[in-house]
């Protein structure tokens, strides 16, 4: 059962992100203030979730959180200062968004670069223990996933519309076939089919 809060005494957001371990397209990262007494039956860690409620929770998320936002970090800025920067940078553009203020921050992961002057915890696997790293992770999977689906239709030789640019087989084997596209990372390599990229 997943947790309201972390913390009760301020207004707090939680973040998550989606795409640091794929071969093309952006990271993105999604803030989420939701409700104290907030309770959801499904809403869970987006990797455990299908599509379709993915796209169901997203809409509800959107309907019922008191502020949220999404961004995103392209590839050429990933491969400037790194994913794992990059996700934090990711994380900043969202709360930056956010038509409230938060005063505490939850973020899914065990670093984050700290954000202006709000205090934050580190949650290892935070998206599977609180509604707003959840709902965060619901928010950034979709987006990414939408962007990805529209950049699919330049590039179909690479199955983006069902691997989102994370690395399958097949996504490796095109771009040793064929090459990069302007929405690959360049630092990420792709030459060993079972080599980890993290």
């Amino acid at each position: 059962m997943l947790l309201a809060r972390y913390q009760y005494d301020l207004l707090e957001a939680g973040c998550d992100e989606a795409g640091r371990g794929c071969l093309a397209g952006p990271v993105f990262a999604a803030a989420v203030i939701l409700a104290h007494d907030f309770d959801h039956y499904l809403l869970n860690d987006s990797k455990q979730l299908n599509e379709a409620d993915r796209y169901q929770l997203r809409t509800e998320i959107e309907q019922t959180a008191i502020a949220y936002a999404v961004a995103s970090v392209d590839n050429f800025e990933i491969d400037e200062i790194n994913i794992l920067n990059a996700s934090f940078l990711a994380m900043h553009r969202a709360l930056d968004l956010l038509h409230l203020k938060p005063e505490f921050l939850i973020i899914d992961g065990n670093r984050f670069n700290k954000y202006k002057t709000i205090p934050h915890a580190c949650i290892v696997e935070g998206d599977g223990k609180y509604f707003s790293i959840a709902a965060a992770s619901i928010l950034a999977k979709t987006y990414r996933d939408d962007y990805m689906k529209q950049i699919a239709l330049e590039h179909p030789e690479y199955d983006w519309h069902t691997n989102k640019g994370y690395p399958t087989i097949k996504h490796r084997e095109t771009v040793m076939k064929i090459g990069y596209t302007p929405y690959h990372r360049r630092t990420f390599r792709v030459s060993d089919p079972q080599l980890s990229i993290f």
